[in-house]
């Protein structure tokens, strides 16, 4: 019995959407999985099967580490996720389990900030993909005095903490602090 036209176009469109995302993801920036974990992350970690061993929505002190079972103490500052994965995974292997399937979820990153010449200064919730014009948008966009061009980050793993000038087209990342000039004319 052949299959309704609009099934098989939905199947067709759902393929063809799921390459595309694929491609996209290939070829996409990989700065999430880049992300290094730290203080006001909020993370989830399960391990398939053990519901003891389930934590859920953990927000990193600003040691950032966690308590775990089996493991006990651990330090998650500056680790990404597939990092931690392979060390709660090696922790628990033959210790405890025999295969441990473990996964690390982000359930909210750490806020940036902006400041100077925005309708709203403030520490506004991370979203990947952010850059300068959105989290200005999310600051309630430029004051009337603002200078599109004087636009400066700081850069949370940057030990000098020296601001940087950027345009608008910048990639934001969570614990920036972004600062907007006054313009004089």
């Amino acid at each position: 019995m052949p299959l309704p036209t609009f099934l098989l176009r939905l199947i067709g469109a759902l393929a063809f959407a799921l390459a595309a995302a694929t491609a996209a993801f290939a070829q996409g920036d990989n700065s999430i999985s880049n992300y290094r974990l730290g203080s006001g992350d909020v993370i989830s970690i399960q391990v398939l099967g053990e519901e003891d061993l389930k934590r859920e929505r953990i927000r990193l002190s600003d040691a950032a580490t966690i308590s775990y079972p089996i493991l006990g103490e651990i330090k998650l500052f500056g680790k990404t996720v597939a990092e931690l994965e392979a060390l709660i995974r090696t922790g628990l292997k033959d210790r405890y389990l025999i295969n441990p399937q473990v996964t690390v979820t982000i359930n909210e990153y750490r806020s940036f900030f902006i400041n100077g010449q925005v309708q709203k200064e403030g520490g506004y919730p991370y979203i990947p993909g952010l850059t300068v014009r959105k989290a200005v948008s999310l600051a309630g966009g430029f004051k009337e005095r603002a200078s599109k061009d004087k636009i400066f980050v700081i850069r949370e793993d940057d030990k000098t903490q020296t601001p940087k000038r950027v345009d608008q087209n910048t990639t934001v990342h969570p614990g920036d602090i972004i600062t907007v000039e006054e313009s004089f004319f």
